[in-house]
């Protein structure tokens, strides 16, 4: 196996990974303009799995979705919710938590891009064109409203996760 899909995914969760080191490279500022460029890629880069990849592989799995798929989709919808309050550090703190153990789960030997590269391996070049066209995601100005971020929370919750917990 050539692993297009695997690397595809991975270089992008690095890039992804880079723009949000770039925003926090200040310790007591957020740059914003990285920040935005952060935000847009993990919500492409969520996009691409959620319309794309995992319909694919769930496709050429005979219909079953592929059993991590449900955890992941828990996370992006946890991790989605995260990037409508505005970035502070908590918050950041949290992503941070939350990315290195969604990209574990996606990266490792036997984890979801393993698993999809095998079930797909005779479309790999139609999925990259797929992926290839993507539009960005719309990005709304953050939401700074106290209930943007409870409702974040609720959802870190439904994948697992304590905000506050992690926060500290």
């Amino acid at each position: 196996m050539n692993k297009q899909l695997y690397q595809f995914f991975t270089n992008d969760h690095r890039r992804i990974e880079e723009s949000l080191d770039k925003a926090t490279e200040s310790p007591d500022k957020i740059q914003m303009e990285h920040y935005h460029r952060f935000r847009s890629g993990l919500l492409k880069h969520i996009k691409m799995e959620e319309k794309i990849l995992f319909p694919a592989a769930q496709k050429a799995n005979g219909g079953v979705p592929v059993p991590i798929a449900a955890k992941l989709r828990l996370e992006h919808g946890a991790l989605t919710a995260l990037m409508v309050p505005p970035p502070t550090a908590s918050l950041i703190k949290v992503l941070r938590y939350i990315i290195d153990r969604h990209d574990i789960a996606e990266e490792e030997p036997g984890g979801m891009y393993e698993v999809c590269e095998s079930l797909t391996h005779h479309q790999t070049q139609e999925i990259l064109e797929q992926l290839a066209n993507v539009s960005e995601t719309p990005l709304q100005a953050h939401n700074p409203a106290s209930y943007a971020l409870e409702a974040a929370k609720r959802s870190l919750a439904r994948a697992g996760y304590d905000y506050d917990a992690l926060a500290k």
